[in-house]
């Protein structure tokens, strides 16, 4: 979906991209797991705190104001009409209170299930269901469909954005 607003004319970053970034390459917070953790490998990180609520939670508090502050930083340097974040946890978090508007994309449990990486543990008790995100959402896009689709749902919300 953000690669979609991109070509639509947005101006785009991931938060599991920002992750991702501050694990491979920020010496606080890989020395933090390398401390709490006794590793740096993302698949060894999800592992344990999937397995652990309180292993889950340290890691978001050191990683989550982390995100949120080179997200807002990258914000305030763009000039692109119209700026799109994914953030897989939104609502977890509590950071809808950021943005403008909110497009949630969901697809029938079967399909997500059959899309993902299986994670050991209960993560999918720590998400909000994808109903009530949904019902909270400014846009939502049912994921079962072609690119085709894909783009002209993007479409549909650039336009409806531009006009507002």
């Amino acid at each position: 979906m953000l690669e979609a607003f991109g070509r639509h004319g947005a101006a785009t970053i991931s938060s599991d991209a920002i992750v991702h970034e501050l694990i491979a390459s920020d010496a606080d917070v890989r020395g933090a797991l390398e401390d709490r953790l006794g590793t740096t490998d993302r698949t060894e990180i999800g592992k344990i705190v999937f397995a652990d609520r309180s292993q889950l939670e340290w890691l978001e508090s050191l990683l989550h104001p982390r995100v949120v502050a080179r997200y807002l930083d990258w914000r305030e340097r763009q000039d692109a009409p119209l700026t799109v974040s994914e953030v897989p946890l939104l609502y977890e978090t509590g950071g809808e209170t950021r943005f403008d508007k909110v497009v949630v994309v969901t697809a029938p449990k079967a399909l997500r299930d059959a899309r993902r990486t299986p994670f050991p543990g209960d993560r999918e008790l720590h998400l909000l269901p994808d109903r009530e995100k949904a019902k909270r959402a400014d846009f939502v896009y049912v994921n079962t469909g072609s690119l085709e689709d894909l783009d002209r749902f993007v479409a549909g919300v650039v336009g409806e954005l531009a006009e507002s």
